[in-house]
């Protein structure tokens, strides 16, 4: 018999930044332990690249594409049901069925910055650390952590 890992899902708007910089600190930390999802309530045709560069500065990978909500909506029953933005705590479902614990911790989208490219890359810069230290606190504080 297979036992499956525990799951978190985190849902943006866009799909396209934030939950995906959660995405990939959360696979950094926890990954071993759970299966790590990212979704959007309006999903992007791209990962934005602005959060690709920012992440590879922290050896992390960002790949694929970004997903809806839907997709994840009555097949999966995560564990941790995370929304890092307003606008998906107000778009997606406020009850998520099976879903263990919702929480909301929302984060200045940096996708929205204005000014020049180095302007805008400190904007995301600023955000991947504002989401990074929300997620090693969070799960320093899981159960089985040291």
């Amino acid at each position: 018999m297979t036992t499956r890992k525990p799951s978190i899902l985190v849902l943006c708007t866009g799909n396209s930044a934030r939950s995906q910089i959660a995405a990939g600190y959360l696979e950094r930390h926890v990954g071993d332990r759970f299966e790590v999802l990212s979704a959007g309530s309006r999903p992007a045709d791209e990962i934005h690249p602005l959060a690709i560069e920012v992440m590879c500065e922290e050896g992390i990978e960002l790949a694929g594409e970004p997903t809806d909500y839907r997709d994840y909506l009555g097949t999966l029953a995560p564990d941790y049901l995370i929304l890092v933005c307003d606008g998906a705590a107000k778009e997606c479902p406020a009850v998520w069925p099976g879903a263990i614990e919702r929480l909301l911790w929302p984060f200045e989208d940096p996708a929205a910055a204005e000014g020049s490219e180095e302007e805008r890359r400190i904007k995301f810069r600023q955000v991947r650390d504002q989401i990074h230290d929300r997620i090693r606190a969070w799960a320093a504080g899981l159960p089985g952590q040291n």
